[in-house]
């Protein structure tokens, strides 16, 4: 595999890794309800790709909390692998859980994390180093860092290192491609329009002001204008 291969739903996995309340606290690099937002979407992008999607945790019960909520409603079903050590490759069930995955040829793995200086890169160098047909896709702004300092120099050192930098828009419309894949198409929109700020409320406008659609939501009657006397 290459890294000038593109992503797509074939070839890609993702793992979600301390998305925890206590670890969120510590961001500084991102503004935290944006870094929820784009977690989130990332979640749902893979969803609809059914890309297959590891979440690990660490230290729940002692410090960390439980994963977002908006995070594990996406993915009810899944089980979360719960570790000790600060690196996700340390655990036995998170290098088993990514090995299954990339025995189907899904060896582009999509990163999302808490914090990139730690969680993030510890876990990237490892895997790059035990595991040399791994390719590393760091999601930036689905990740913090405890600075911008710290997760902008995390981040050089992880693409010294090969690790490929991404954001979780990119990621998302990589894995669609073409517009004329029209399996995929309305659940995109969708997800744009609840997760992609600007280009989500550009989609809504065309939709409805330029192509005549419904909006999205029912809502009372609209009454007026009214000038007062």
């Amino acid at each position: 595999m290459s890294k000038l291969e593109v992503l797509t739903p074939a070839n890609s996995q993702l793992i979600f890794i301390d998305q925890q309340p206590q670890m969120a606290f510590g961001v500084q690099s991102i503004d935290r309800q944006v870094l929820k937002n784009n977690v989130v979407g990332l979640a749902k992008a893979a969803k609809i790709f059914n890309v297959p999607t590891t979440i690990t945790t660490v230290e729940t019960q002692s410090f960390s909390g439980n994963t977002f909520p908006e995070l594990l409603a996406v993915y009810p079903e899944n089980d979360i692998l719960e570790r000790t050590s600060m690196n996700s490759w340390d655990d036995q069930n998170v290098r088993d859980a990514l090995a299954k995955n990339a025995a189907n040829g899904r060896k582009k793995i999509v990163v999302s994390g808490l914090w990139t200086e730690v969680c993030n890169t510890t876990f990237a160098l490892s895997a790059l180093h035990d595991v040399p047909d791994y390719e590393i896709y760091m999601v930036a702004d689905a990740s913090g860092g405890t600075s911008s300092d710290a997760h902008k120099y995390a981040m050089d050192r992880m693409v010294q290192a090969g690790v490929i930098p991404v954001t979780w828009q990119q990621v998302l419309l990589e894995w669609q491609r073409d517009w004329a894949r029209r399996e995929t198409y309305d659940a995109v929109t969708t997800l744009v329009k609840e997760h992609s700020g600007a280009y989500g409320m550009g989609v809504d406008y065309a939709y409805t002001m330029v192509h005549g659609a419904e909006e999205r939501v029912k809502h009372g009657k609209r009454i007026g204008p009214n000038p007062a006397k």
